[in-house]
């Protein structure tokens, strides 16, 4: 078969002309040939009727129609006859004689010509002997005959016309045939072709468009991945359309896991980048604290109190990191029941301790707030928000905790976050304008917090405009 979808539907509809033609012409031929047996068996017959009826005046004859086998004449009788027709007698006793009719020299008359010894007895041994039952038989020099017999009182009188009319008819009608069917194949290979390419066109196209997506490299770096399949290829009606609208389905698919690819590669190298950063400023700093002491020693408390300070920083740094690794890796947290209502309470109580400075609001319902997680891990994530909260507001700014039943918000009245760095606030090492806050940070604070609310199932929302930002926690119920 065929390897191309094309040729194999082109050979098929060939085929079935083909096969189609052949019953068609078959069938014509064999009724053909039918009628025309049964019109050359009605012809003889009528010759048989002719000559038995026909009037006889000669010697042995009764001088009326129906005489029997003496009165006929081979020769006499074979003129009424059409040319090419045999008349024989096979008489009860005598020699059996016979005549054919060939073309003569006049118009109206033919020539008798006797059967030979050979053909005679041909005659009598493949002749049925049947009252008016037509029959096939074969005369050795003169070809096919359909004969019938008739018995009279003296023998038997034998009419036979010859099938090469028939069979030349025939061999002229299965030649057309052929000639017809052969154009028929040929017109189908060529319209069939035409029509199929023309069809499966689309699907070359959608074809294209797979090997072109293909060819791009894929291994590494940002992928762009403009190629679809056009739109008009995509009506998922037909055959066509729903490969197509499926192709476009699956290179969204993998354009949108390229991206997250690409994004999760430079987030891993800015990661690397920053923390390599946040690291190499403490031990900086602790190198050179240390090389100041050794040199000079009046200076070593001094020193030896800067290289604590810079080696907690760096202690937290490697602990919040370390953190974010975990729960990355899909670490569990514990899974208690926690009392939201007083962990918000405790951690607004410390906000006002350390930064009296600002308006400190808890907002709580009447009835106690209650989720299942880690109480230490959900403090820290209130920790960092207010934290957050006292760094990037001036003093006299408003801070409000309001805790609710799919779990709390904090609420500030600050400048709120840069228009540019509001999309990327949860993203590792992000950091507002130092200027606007006192003390530095590593950027990690909001990246734990949703870390840590999402391995409790939960989610975090940020909205923000000048005069406003609020945090939006959601963390799952009890009963959920």
């Amino acid at each position: 078969m065929p390897r191309t979808l094309t040729a194999r539907l082109v050979a098929v509809a060939v085929l079935l002309v083909a096969v189609t033609a052949l019953l068609i012409g078959t069938a014509t031929t064999l009724a053909m040939k039918r009628n025309l047996d049964a019109q050359l068996d009605a012809q003889a017959t009528e010759s048989l009727v002719r000559t038995v009826n026909a009037p006889r005046g000669g010697p042995g004859d009764d001088g009326g129609p129906g005489g029997d086998g003496d009165g006929f004449d081979p020769f006499r009788d074979i003129l009424r006859q059409d040319e090419g027709a045999l008349v024989a007698v096979v008489p009860e006793e005598g020699e059996l004689t016979g005549a054919v009719r060939s073309e003569g020299d006049g118009e109206s008359y033919g020539v008798a010509e006797p059967l030979s010894e050979r053909q005679l007895e041909s005659l009598h041994d493949d002749m049925p002997y049947a009252e008016y039952e037509p029959a096939t038989v074969r005369i050795p020099e003169l070809g096919s005959y359909r004969v019938v017999c008739h018995e009279g009182e003296g023998g038997w009188v034998v009419v036979g016309l010859p099938t090469a009319d028939v069979s030349r008819t025939i061999s002229d009608l299965v030649r057309f045939e052929l000639l017809a069917t052969l154009l028929g194949v040929a017109a189908a290979a060529v319209a069939g072709t035409v029509v199929v390419r023309r069809q499966l066109a689309p699907l070359r196209e959608v074809s294209a468009t797979a090997h072109r997506v293909a060819e791009l490299p894929l291994a590494s770096g940002e992928i762009d991945m403009a190629d679809r399949v056009p739109e008009r290829l995509t009506d998922e009606r037909t055959e066509i359309g729903q490969v197509g609208a499926a192709l476009n389905t699956m290179l969204d698919h993998v354009e949108a896991s390229l991206g997250q690819r690409h994004r999760s590669e430079q987030q891993v190298r800015q990661f690397v980048a920053d923390a390599s950063h946040e690291l190499r400023t403490p031990l900086a700093t602790i190198a050179g604290y240390t090389e100041l002491a050794r040199r000079r020693p009046e200076a070593t408390g001094t020193a030896l109190a800067k290289v604590e300070t810079e080696s907690a920083r760096m202690t937290a740094l490697v602990e919040d990191l370390l953190l974010l690794a975990r729960l990355d890796a899909g670490r569990p947290l514990a899974r208690e029941p926690v009392d939201l209502s007083r962990l918000l309470l405790e951690a607004v109580d410390d906000a006002r301790v350390v930064d009296p400075e600002r308006s400190w609001r808890l907002v709580l319902p009447d009835a106690p707030l209650t989720v299942v997680g880690d109480g230490a891990r959900l403090h820290q994530v209130v920790s960092n928000l207010l934290t957050n909260a006292r760094k990037y507001t001036p003093p006299g700014s408003t801070v409000t905790v309001t805790g609710t039943a799919a779990g709390f918000t904090v609420h500030d009245d600050g400048p709120g976050f840069p228009p540019d760095l509001a999309p990327r606030a949860f993203e590792r090492f992000v950091r507002g304008d130092a200027a606007r806050h006192r003390d530095g940070g590593a950027g990690l604070g909001l990246s734990l917090v949703e870390a840590i609310v999402a391995s409790h199932g939960g989610s975090v929302a940020l909205s923000s405009r000048p005069g406003g930002t609020t945090l939006t926690v959601r963390l799952p119920s009890p009963s959920g």
